[in-house]
């Protein structure tokens, strides 16, 4: 199976070209791993050298800090690829989509040449730090806080649920440098932390429903000091440079979900074609060929969306609205698919030995992440 039977619109013949590296070494270095990763629940940190090798990592970043200045379509392909040719949630994407973002846009030259070409190589793993016990999607109620202490940041909190965690040596810490100021997002800032900062400590790596080799931890900051040199952009501007760059993270997990969902979907096909009842293939049921019939054309619309989308993005025009859509559709569409999926399998789809149970559980994820259907819904609602 792979993803060339698709015409995609959104993509040019390098962007294809690069795609055929992606898959090889999602095929050479991941795939082969998977079980044991998921075991033991973090994928090693020499893999993301491996990645930064080939270019696959942080695409986007110029070459002035060791990137490739490539567009924002890289990063698709490599989020398409990971996520068809394997169920191993590495991480990179947090990398390549997310942080590598806000330090291109908003960081100082001494932060860009100090970090980007580490991120790039896979020298460093980075993570950011927003979700806080008790405060969910509600940004502007962030607990953690760094006070001014003389040319220092002291930072005191705790976060929770944080995507590459035990793995992270830069953590970009989203706190509240003024906890007077109102309305309450203008005292939100965005502080790098180094691992190795004393006071940082790293809570247990914790026990999830799906994306079993994706570390996720909490996060502990008992008065580690950093320079204020440290702070990404301007202070108190934090809360508005998350709202800008959510886009691009919402428009990356909508990608994840309709690849997963496809995964999802053309394994099922295989699967119906080859178990019998009563004597034939599942598949030649009337019901399991309408079930399909009804995923497959939902999917053909999506790949539309995502083209749409990618396109868009790529010019700088997708909004905040759009790409709330996008990832509030997709990731409802990927739900559906995988749960009827796992209906066709019977028996089997509730056996972790086949694929679509590790694909159902890792599923139930993208539609909290990133932002919840129901804060994707509000966002819309408040645009009409």
């Amino acid at each position: 199976m792979s993803l060339d039977s698709l015409n995609r619109t959104c993509y040019t013949e390098d962007h294809e070209a690069f795609r055929a590296t992606v898959r090889r070494f999602v095929a050479e270095q991941l795939e082969p791993h998977a079980a044991k990763w998921d075991e033991d629940g973090i994928i090693p940190k020499d893999v993301w050298p491996k990645a930064g090798e080939l270019g696959l990592l942080c695409p986007t970043v110029p070459e002035a800090y060791g990137g490739l200045g490539l567009d924002f379509g890289y990063n698709a392909i490599i989020d398409e690829e990971i996520g068809y040719g394997t169920d191993v949630a590495t991480g990179f994407s947090l990398q390549s989509d997310i942080v590598a973002n806000y330090l291109i846009q908003y960081g100082s030259e001494e932060q860009k040449q100090t970090w980007l070409p580490a991120m790039v190589s896979g020298e460093i793993v980075t993570a950011i730090a927003m979700t806080e016990p008790g405060t969910g999607s509600d940004l502007q109620a962030l607990r953690t806080t760094a006070r001014k202490d003389g040319n220092h940041y002291v930072i005191n909190g705790s976060k929770t649920y944080i995507t590459n965690g035990q793995n992270a040596d830069l953590i970009l810490v989203c706190c509240k440098t003024d906890t007077e100021v109102q309305p309450a997002w203008k005292g939100v800032s965005i502080v790098l932390v180094e691992a190795t900062r004393d006071g940082f400590k790293r809570g247990r790596n914790l026990d999830k429903v799906g994306l079993d080799a994706a570390d996720t931890s909490e996060l502990f900051f008992e008065d580690v000091r950093v320079p204020i040199t440290n702070c990404l952009g301007e202070e108190g501007k934090g809360f508005i440079y998350l709202m800008s760059e959510l886009p691009q993270e919402r428009l990356g997990i909508a990608i994840s979900a309709q690849t997963a969902a496809q995964r999802a979907f053309d394994m099922t096909v295989e699967f119906t074609r080859e178990r019998k009842a009563f004597g034939k293939p599942v598949l030649d049921f009337q019901n399991t060929r309408f079930v399909l019939a009804d995923l497959k054309a939902k999917l053909q619309v999506g790949w539309a969306h995502i083209d749409w989308c990618i396109a868009r993005h790529i010019k700088h025009e997708l909004t905040p609205v759009e790409a709330s859509g996008a990832k509030l559709w997709h990731t409802e569409l990927q739900g559906e698919v995988v749960d009827k999926c796992l209906q066709l399998h019977g028996g089997a789809g509730f056996m972790n030995e086949y694929a679509i149970a590790k694909q159902w559980r890792g599923a139930r994820v993208t539609r909290i992440f990133g932002g919840t259907s129901e804060i994707m819904k509000e966002l819309i609602g408040r645009s009409l």
